[in-house]
């Protein structure tokens, strides 16, 4: 459902001043009961992997290394942490990488880069059996993490030419404003919420100098503390699937905040209303000082 906004400019303004994408939402924890899949690998006291049991199929992408463990971020959302082992296979299209397991984790396996892993599963949680990827991602993640690829060195460009043209953050005109809705308690996107997230990039990708703010709320079902909570982890959802699945640069994004049951769009004492109310709002937004431009 595509409306236009009635958040004042306040909250707007309040949302832009949040903290960080990098602090607190790299904390968020995942609800289990809204099918989120957080694995803890503990590094002693692996058994054999031929005792292990076949766990999950994981597609996604590398989005936090520690030691011997990775964390796979699914399109979804979803953040799951899986062990690398010694008989863990990294295999590219053409063939199997003749790399050790030090090298690998070292110039392999890459924050950014497109995996399927195949796992074993044991008390302790996930363990690799095999990790496939494309010649083609790796080439293009270790150019990235180099410094030698033309096109995100052109990206870095863009950005601090944007930021630079920003002069003034909290002027902005509102292009326009794509709810999506959510069950009760939930954080989960419909399939309609997905469809909609992707028009509403595409809407902002034809925009010029647009960029994106993502606002969570909830009705005023359970306590502020985890209404609070529920709101961030909407628009944290949100969020992921504009970048993975619509393709929205995270240098156009702004800093999304939770806002609980702040700013109902409707009134809270009817079932009609709270649907209303459990929303992510994704805002079209132009600086006034380039907008026309």
């Amino acid at each position: 459902m595509r409306v236009v906004s009635k958040s004042p400019k306040a909250l707007l303004l309040l949302a832009l001043l949040a903290v960080p994408a990098t602090g607190g939402w790299a904390q968020e924890q995942q609800d289990q009961s809204e099918g989120d899949v957080m694995a803890t690998v503990y590094g002693q006291g692996m058994p054999d992997p031929a005792t292990m049991a076949k766990g999950p199929q994981i597609d996604g992408i590398i989005s936090a290394r520690s030691g011997d463990q990775i964390q796979i971020t699914t399109a979804d959302g979803n953040r799951t942490a899986v062990a690398v082992g010694d008989m863990t296979k990294i295999r590219a299209k053409g063939g199997f990488l003749g790399l050790d397991r030090d090298k690998l984790a070292a110039d392999s396996l890459m924050n950014g880069l497109p995996v399927s892993v195949e796992t074993l599963q044991w008390d302790g949680g996930l363990l690799a059996s095999q990790i496939d990827l494309k010649n083609k991602d790796l080439k293009t993640a270790s150019m990235i993490h180099t410094g030698t690829n033309q096109r995100f060195e052109a990206q870095e460009a863009a950005t601090e030419a944007l930021r630079g043209r920003m002069g003034d953050i909290d002027k902005y005109n509102i292009k326009g404003t794509t709810n999506v809705n959510f069950a009760v308690g939930k954080a989960n996107l419909s399939e309609q919420a997905k469809a909609d997230l992707c028009a509403a990039a595409s809407q902002a990708e034809a925009t010029d100098n647009a960029l994106l703010l993502v606002v969570g709320y909830t009705d005023s079902t359970g306590s502020q503390e985890f209404n609070q909570e529920l709101s961030e982890k909407r628009a944290s959802r949100v969020v992921n699937y504009l970048q993975q699945a619509c393709g929205w640069k995270p240098y156009r994004m702004l800093t999304p905040t939770g806002m609980a049951e702040a700013d109902p769009l409707a009134d809270n004492e009817t079932p009609e209303g709270k649907a209303q109310n459990r929303r992510v709002a994704v805002n079209i937004l132009v600086s006034k000082s380039v907008d026309g431009m």
